[in-house]
């Protein structure tokens, strides 16, 4: 399945190495406007080859609308685009295209499909949330006359993990480090991963203010599953936290509960969200990546004849994904937000009659 939404609706299509990477994207209102130079900075954000911190494949980026956009307006009907591959190096998979890539999808993805595109891992690669970054940043285009703000940044690396959330830190940090204080530690630590031919995983903090009561479709559509089901769905997610999250279960109810006095909720530990549906609280989520498998260290594998083989990776890769990932699950947070405001829209017969008297 390649696609996200019910209200607003994402389709990606496109592979690592293929032609490029692009989205469908269906349910925007007519008359929002496209703010190219925004959506420029969003790209920008993601992007690798900028520091030794991330991949040194360097990708232009550029966002080429196709349709649904007329004199800088969204027309309501489909909104399509396309980013272009200029910096793939397929040659550099020639040497492991009949192996078997550990902690990679290249197991599962031949026995499900039976086709081989050992090309950077094809659909699998992390390439494809170039195209989630994109739709993100229009999600955030309609979320913005609502008052509804985003902003990410990492919170541990390996076993270093900060204590100091700033998120104006991570805004000018090269690794979008929340703690100054471990800012430095944590990078020495990619760097020291990066030398030894190795890898590191994390974890990514996202936050977004200003979200109305009401977000979330009980039962099967609720905010927080959706919210799961999108963030697991990116490469290299291996655990999501809503709020407390796996504290929770060494709390009492009574210590774990949000209570509330004359002004509203005196906490905040759900996380923003009860019963599947936004409490108009922040929304906070930390999202933990596994260490980047693409390492380039001997490891023992199969290859497509079940012979066990070494394989030895080459190629552009980087050290720790969750840097880079931070920006792409912001971006997944505002497509599940702006797809929930949408479908909201109608959970009242006050607000068809707002629209219709």
């Amino acid at each position: 399945m390649n696609t996200f939404g019910q209200a607003l609706r994402v389709t990606t299509f496109g592979e690592s190495h293929g032609e490029g990477i692009g989205a469908v994207i269906d349910g925007l209102p007519a008359g929002l406007e496209i703010e190219e130079e925004f959506l420029a900075l969003e790209m920008q954000r993601r992007a690798g080859g900028k520091n030794l911190y991330s991949t040194q494949r360097k990708e232009a980026d550029e966002v080429k609308i196709l349709s649904g956009v007329f004199e800088g307006k969204t027309t309501g009907t489909s909104l399509g685009f396309f980013i272009q591959n200029t910096a793939n190096k397929s040659r550099d998979y020639d040497s492991i295209k009949n192996l078997f890539r550990p902690g990679h999808a290249d197991w599962t993805y031949f026995h499900k499909y039976g086709i081989r595109d050992y090309r950077g891992g094809g659909r699998s690669s992390a390439r494809e949330t170039s195209a989630r970054v994109a739709a993100g940043a229009i999600a955030k285009m309609l979320l913005k006359p609502f008052g509804i703000v985003f902003q990410s940044g990492i919170l541990s690396i390996g076993e270093i993990k900060g204590e100091t959330i700033d998120f104006q830190n991570a805004q000018k940090s090269e690794i979008f480090a929340l703690d100054k204080q471990v800012e430095s530690a944590q990078k020495e630590a990619i760097l020291q991963a990066r030398e030894a031919h190795d890898s590191l995983g994390g974890v990514a903090l996202i936050k977004a203010s200003g979200v109305p009561c009401g977000l979330g479709e009980p039962l099967y559509y609720k905010l927080d599953s959706a919210i799961g089901a999108l963030m697991l769905g990116l490469n290299g997610v291996k655990a999501v936290e809503i709020g407390n999250g796996v504290k929770s279960a060494r709390l009492r109810g009574s210590q774990n509960n949000d209570m509330m006095n004359a002004e509203g909720f005196v906490s905040n530990h759900c996380g923003g969200i009860l019963g599947g549906i936004s409490n108009g609280a922040e929304i906070l989520l930390k999202v933990h990546f596994k260490p980047t498998p693409s390492i380039f260290l001997p490891q023992s594998t199969q290859d497509m004849q079940g012979n066990v083989v070494q394989c030895e990776i080459k190629g552009r890769h980087d050290p720790c994904i969750a840097v880079r990932g931070s920006v792409v699950c912001e971006s997944s947070l505002a497509l599940i937000l702006a797809d929930m405001l949408l479908l909201n829209a109608t959970s009242k017969l006050e607000n068809l009659q707002k629209i219709y008297s």
